[in-house]
């Protein structure tokens, strides 16, 4: 098992460097592409709306929102390697919204929307908590945290780290209201029945 100390700058630029990168599926996920897309009926001609990405990787979701028209998608990742690609793939993205940052130590104006692809996989899970709290803190009341989270059991093999349905309600549930969560009906054939999309409210305030 890889511990918080492992983890670091150094760990994921090797990865890069190495081109190990399984998570990486050469394009936007199916399940990723459909939340993306309903954007368009759930805040239609709200192209400004402020989008954060963390541990994005090569950026494809970012890229296709970019391309969609949206304007204040910002990119955050702590190695530097893949955002230099993401810049390289898409010269007119914003070089300002692309920060080589520790996800936990990342400060910026609360955001309307936090897409989540694989990275609450890749911390450790003695980090999960933490991830919890400064999502609640990223996002304004009411924003919205949604993408996919794996549902295979929990192994001290990782990354990718397990987690199931039960662990996730316990841990995001004082923050945010649990709008959905079900299992991907649209996943790559390799990770069918093992993600779970997700839509959650972040809460005004810590509920006791």
């Amino acid at each position: 098992m890889n511990t918080n100390q492992d983890l670091t700058q150094a760990y994921w630029e090797d990865r890069y460097n190495k081109q190990e990168t399984g998570w990486d599926i050469g394009g936007i996920s199916p399940p990723m592409k459909f939340a993306i897309d309903q954007l368009a009926f759930q805040y239609p001609e709200q192209k400004d709306l402020s989008i954060l990405i963390p541990g994005a990787g090569l950026g494809h979701e970012a890229i296709y929102l970019h391309q969609k028209g949206y304007t204040n998608v910002h990119v955050l990742d702590i190695a530097k390697k893949p955002l230099t690609e993401i810049a390289l793939q898409c010269n007119d993205f914003p070089s300002h919204h692309l920060h080589c940052e520790d996800f936990f130590n990342f400060k910026k104006d609360a955001f309307d929307i936090i897409f989540e692809q694989t990275f609450f996989c890749a911390i450790p899970p003695s980090s999960r908590e933490m991830y919890v709290l400064k999502m609640h803190k990223l996002l304004k009341p009411k924003g919205i945290l949604t993408g996919l989270f794996f549902n295979f059991p929990l192994t001290d093999q990782g990354p990718p780290f397990g987690g199931s349905i039960e662990e996730y309600l316990d841990l995001f549930d004082p923050y945010f209201l649990i709008n959905f969560m079900e299992t991907a009906q649209n996943s790559i054939k390799p990770r069918a029945e093992k993600e779970l999309f997700f839509i959650f409210e972040n809460r005004s305030q810590k509920q006791a």
